[in-house]
């Protein structure tokens, strides 16, 4: 079985989380840290012979009452030979063989919220039957901003085949929005626009303590510095003030933080270090 790791629960109060190994895949290392220099990247990420480097699709089971909710879906398994090649994709292990792993039925999954609409967060929504697109999660109602629901079916992005139609089936039960809202009881937008226009974090709240879920906005640990944006970011200086703000928060708040593509160490706390912020590892996990 190739996950990386076992389900992972945290109980937030009232509210519980579960990291889930939604799959991986490899990207190429300049790429994902734009305007680095691969003498610093390198410091932090080992690039393979392609110059690609590891990244995870971690993905969240948030259980709340009734509501079985999941938190982005990961590449999903709908890729031919070639693809597979170049991302390094294992079709057969994505969110839904993770979920059924963690002994959850995926038809039990309420809702689905996603941070946005590219093919490594949102592939998961769909799979395969023969040739017929088929919803991973049949009765959930689909949530994301309508900036990047509108931008999706525009293909308004840097990467030509990253907002791919397969994912993005009218037939499902999308609920798009717009702004910082509620969007279950519990589960609230942060807008952190800059990778994509329409962006946004995600928080988690518990009685005890609540977890933010960034997304894109800083996609491994190693991006944590101010500068460290991806050259797939539409907007590079508005992705840096959307990440202060996100660890401010979190530091702020003493939330969990879950990294989207961290391979590694995906939740941390973030503590103030002089005029930025550092991670640390979250203590158990």
């Amino acid at each position: 079985m190739p996950r990386r790791f076992p389900p992972h629960a945290i109980d937030l109060g009232g509210v519980r989380i579960t990291l889930l190994d939604g799959g991986a895949l490899a990207l190429d290392g300049g790429a994902m840290f734009g305007i680095i220099p691969k003498a610093l990247w390198s410091r932090a990420v080992t690039a393979d012979p392609e110059n690609r480097i590891k990244l995870a699709c971690n993905c969240l089971l948030v259980e709340m009452g009734a509501r079985r909710v999941i938190v982005e879906t990961g590449h999903g398994s709908k890729y031919g030979d070639k693809e597979q090649k170049i991302f390094a994709i294992d079709p057969t292990w994505w969110l839904v063989p993770a979920l059924q792993d963690a002994g959850v039925d995926p038809a039990t999954i309420t809702d689905v919220v996603l941070t946005h609409l590219h093919f490594d967060h949102a592939g998961g929504l769909t799979w395969l039957e023969g040739e017929r697109v088929m919803p991973s999660f049949p009765n959930a109602a689909v949530h994301v901003q309508e900036q990047e629901l509108t931008d999706a079916r525009a293909n308004f992005g840097i990467m030509t085949a990253t907002y791919r139609a397969p994912n993005l089936d009218p037939t499902m039960n999308w609920r798009p929005m717009t702004g910082e809202i509620e969007i279950l009881p519990g589960v609230f937008a942060l807008l952190s626009p800059g990778h994509t226009r329409g962006h946004h974090s995600i928080r988690i709240a518990g009685k005890d303590r609540d977890a933010v879920f960034c997304g894109d906005v800083m996609p491994t640990a190693a991006h944590v510095g101010a500068p460290y944006n991806m050259g797939y970011d539409l907007f590079p200086l508005d992705n840096r003030e959307s990440k202060r703000r996100i660890l401010a928060t979190v530091a702020k708040t003493d939330a969990i933080l879950v990294i989207g593509h961290e391979p590694n160490t995906p939740l941390v706390t973030v503590r103030p270090d002089g005029d930025w912020f550092r991670l640390e590892p979250l203590a158990g996990a």
